[in-house]
């Protein structure tokens, strides 16, 4: 399975893969096979106690990612013993904190390719669909946005309690940052490494916990990248159950952090936004 030649991928939900043109992307670093060149590719994989998921994970990964970012959440099984025999050039960091927030952005910090894809690690996401984000993002957009609810897109695990949530938190945010999401409480995603700053996400140094490191960080994600005038361009996906093991998500508590979060931030228009730099070039 290869990232640029996706006639060879075979998505779980028989959607169709279209795979990364030719033209030149903005931040190309890597002549391909053919002469051309191609932007990098990091996938950041978050991961606590997913022994389990991991190898389903790798066997949809495509052949020639540039990084693979694996990024330990303190697991207790023999999750990183297995994501390193898997991905034998993986780098390995252990995040600093608790959450996937954190875990996140410990995976951003690390990176150094182009772009950066951040998946599940529980096979929820399916990494043969990473070639519709790359090519999204090669055909002109900033921030792909991976969604449950377009043609092509669906989810044999979301409840429908969560969906009712998800569409009020998604209403929410369109209304109050003027932005167009079909799917807001989704954390397939991927974006050029360049746009990391304006995300403004908690220093990865910090002791203590901060807002940020839990669930909500998809949504904190969402809203500044919508803040900061990128262009955002929505790519079908489709979420599949859980394969082994319990999700570390709680519908109420983490929906409440989510509506905190929409309360918190406020929109700014894109000339305002005052990025911090990027601590790797």
């Amino acid at each position: 399975m290869s990232l640029y030649t996706p006639d060879r991928l075979e998505p779980s939900d028989g959607t169709d893969v279209v795979g990364v043109d030719q033209r030149k992307g903005e931040d190309n670093g890597r002549n391909d096979v053919d002469g051309s060149q191609r932007p990098t590719v990091t996938v950041v994989v978050p991961a606590m106690n997913e022994a389990k998921n991991l190898p389903h994970v790798a066997a949809r990964m495509p052949a020639d990612i540039d990084e693979i970012v694996f990024v330990d959440g303190h697991s207790v099984d023999d999750t990183v013993e297995v994501a390193k025999s898997l991905w034998p050039d993986a780098t390995v960091v252990t995040q600093s904190r608790k959450g996937k927030g954190n875990a996140l952005a410990c995976g951003f910090l690390a990176s150094t390719s182009d772009i950066i894809v951040m998946i599940d690690a529980d096979g929820s996401t399916d990494p043969a669909e990473i070639p519709l984000f790359v090519g999204a993002l090669v055909a002109g957009a900033d921030f792909a946005k991976g969604t449950r609810f377009a043609a092509g897109g669906g989810s044999s695990d979301i409840t429908f309690s969560r969906k009712l949530g998800n569409k009020a938190l998604n209403a929410i945010v369109n209304l109050k940052f003027g932005a167009s999401f079909s799917d807001l409480c989704y954390g397939y995603n991927a974006f050029w490494r360049r746009h990391v700053p304006v995300m403004a996400l908690p220093s990865v140094d910090a002791t203590e916990a901060q807002w940020g490191d839990g669930f909500e960080i998809e949504t904190l994600i969402n809203v500044r990248v919508a803040n900061a005038g990128l262009k955002i361009t929505e790519v079908p996906s489709f979420e599949q159950d859980r394969i082994h093991g319990e999700s570390n998500l709680n519908a109420v508590r983490d929906g409440l952090r989510v509506l905190r979060t929409i309360r918190s931030e406020q929109r700014t228009s894109a000339p305002d936004v005052s990025p911090t730099p990027v601590a790797r070039g």
